[in-house]
């Protein structure tokens, strides 16, 4: 057998259908099919049984199927050993990133990385600040750029790179008719709230619990583009990071209220594991260097 045939295998496996396993490979459904059926004559096994509903596994095949990922642990691994014994660095790293790409530098680390470890592969998986470090957590991925005002995540390694001023942003109009003179005036305008997943929501939190209020109820935005709109549109005051305020104040888009602010940072974090992948280690160094 060969390891292309129990890649396809894998991704047979995983998407219960031909054509999106194929996809998933790049190759056809044909050389798919022809795999498939080339290792089950090979091993004497019937792997799938095949319905319109697509392709389920057969419990030979959901046996198989353990080994083949074995397999192909064990076969990265060899890769990964002879790239380290030719002095290369190998490997597919998932990171989690926030939904600001400017912000991250990301540009400049995947250029780089590209120039210094053309074998390293970068995955981008956008979430949330603190879906990411459950992610980090459950292994879904390997590291992850992230909002965070904490100096410390229990299990997670964590590096600061860069800290953030946070500020209340104000629609025009509101700043035109009911500018407020004080934190209670200020906290009793129509907010716009983000979820407790945000990055931002710690500082949220903090606002509203220094005026010994709750959290607004009203309409809610998952990201700081999201916010700014929101807030342009006239919807409601929101917190931005003051370099995402201060340009959309100077397109003229809002006002600032420049009574209050707080701070947080974002952090470069990884899962802490006595053993660090050196395509892992070579990213975060590069990382760390650019934000130097």
């Amino acid at each position: 057998m060969e390891l292309y045939q129990l890649k396809s295998f894998l991704a047979v496996v995983a998407e219960r259908n031909l054509t999106r396993a194929a996809e998933k490979v790049f190759t056809s459904v044909p050389a798919v099919s022809a795999q498939i059926k080339a290792l089950e004559e090979e091993l004497g096994v019937l792997l799938f049984e095949r319905s319109s509903r697509g392709m389920a596994l057969t419990p030979a095949g959901e046996r198989l199927a353990e080994e083949a990922r074995r397999t192909m642990d064990a076969a990265q691994r060899m890769r990964q050993a002879a790239a380290q014994i030719r002095g290369a660095v190998q490997g597919v790293l998932r990171m989690g990133t926030v939904s600001d790409p400017i912000a991250l530098r990301l540009g400049e680390v995947m250029v780089q990385l590209a120039q210094r470890h053309p074998e390293v592969a970068l995955q981008l998986h956008q979430r949330l600040s603190l879906q990411s470090i459950h992610a980090l957590r459950r292994g879904e991925v390997d590291c992850a750029y992230v909002l965070n005002a904490d100096e410390s995540v229990e299990g997670i390694r964590l590096h600061r790179l860069s800290r953030l001023e946070v500020v209340v942003a104000m629609p025009l109009q509101l700043a035109q008719t009911a500018w407020p003179q004080d934190l209670q005036a200020l906290l009793a305008l129509p907010w716009i709230n983000t979820p407790p997943d945000c990055g931002l929501r710690p500082a949220m939190e903090a606002l509203f619990a220094s005026g010994s209020r709750e959290l607004p109820q009203g309409p809610m935005a998952e990201t700081e583009g999201a916010v700014r709109g929101m807030v342009a549109s006239g919807m409601g005051l929101g917190l931005l990071r003051r370099d995402q305020a201060e340009a959309a104040e100077r397109a003229g888009e809002l006002r600032l209220w420049p009574h209050w602010s707080t701070v947080t940072w974002l952090c470069w974090m990884q899962k802490d594991t006595p053993h660090e992948e050196p395509a892992l280690t070579a990213l975060r160094e590069l990382v760390t260097e650019v934000w130097r």
